[in-house]
């Protein structure tokens, strides 16, 4: 019988790579979580978690430090996004490649160059944790958060805008209810690039902070550092629930907003 190559064939090294590198990962993951040392089945790790407050306190820092570090990056990312979109004061793209161009580099080594200019500044972790680490975050992830706005604020209908103004619209309301909904999309995308990141990365809380501030990826990774494989992927399916849920609700916002056309105002 000769063998015939179909075009389905070609998913067959993407089903290979989602088997071995993440189902099977979470597979160990739930198995660990969910058994002791012996592999027999039971809820410490579950029990473990909800009755220690020191993890309870990681999980509640951590949610506050990337609730703050998104609406930061938006805050400083926003505006910026909507001055290199407008061809006015970007003719050449020059300023887009700027502020993207550090995430060309390890996310390590920017890590330490914050520490030492910060260190220089009189901002290091053993007298202004939080101060450095929040700095840390906003800086990295600042650039995850221009460039989905950009593309966005690329493609606002400026037909849209110039109708708004037109019918009477001061520049305020033009802002709120013309080019915010039509950037809905990239504020979505942004906030999921930033949130997540943000509560489950390590390097930077504890390179800033000089081990002061634990996250939540800090917690995981300290404890398979520490042999605690039960309970701390018991905390990895935490994240996961977290992550499914932010993934969920932001899909449907965002399906919600595409549905009004950009028509909001």
């Amino acid at each position: 019988m000769k063998f015939r190559f179909q075009r389905k064939f070609l998913c067959i090294p993407y089903w290979l790579f989602l088997v071995l590198f993440v189902v099977v990962p979470i597979f160990f993951i739930v198995f660990y979580a969910f058994t002791d040392g012996s592999g027999h089945f039971t809820w410490d790790a579950v029990v473990e978690f909800f009755t220690t407050n020191n993890k309870l306190n990681v999980l509640v820092q951590s949610l506050l430090f990337s609730t703050l570090n998104t609406i930061l990056c938006l805050a400083i990312g926003y505006p910026i996004s909507y001055l290199l979109a407008n061809k006015k004061y970007n003719t050449k793209y020059v300023l887009v490649l700027l502020f993207v161009m550090p995430m060309w580099i390890n996310f390590v080594l920017r890590t330490g160059a914050t520490r030492d200019v910060l260190s220089w500044l009189g901002i290091n972790g053993g007298t202004h944790p939080y101060v450095a680490t929040m700095i840390g975050l906003v800086y990295n992830y600042l650039p995850f958060v221009i460039l989905p706005l950009y593309t966005t604020m690329l493609k606002l209908d400026q037909s849209q805008i110039e109708a708004a103004s037109d019918l009477g619209c001061n520049r305020i309301q033009v802002f709120t209810k013309s080019i915010i909904p039509q950037s809905i999309p990239g504020i979505v995308s942004a906030a999921q690039m930033v949130f997540m990141p943000t509560m489950s990365s390590y390097v930077i809380p504890e390179t800033l902070s000089e081990g002061k501030i634990v996250l939540f990826g800090n917690s995981i990774y300290l404890g398979f550092a520490n042999n605690q494989w039960n309970s701390s992927s018991f905390m990895a399916i935490i994240m996961l629930i977290i992550i499914g849920i932010s993934m969920l609700a932001t899909r449907n916002f965002s399906e919600k907003d595409s549905g009004k056309g950009g028509t909001a105002w």
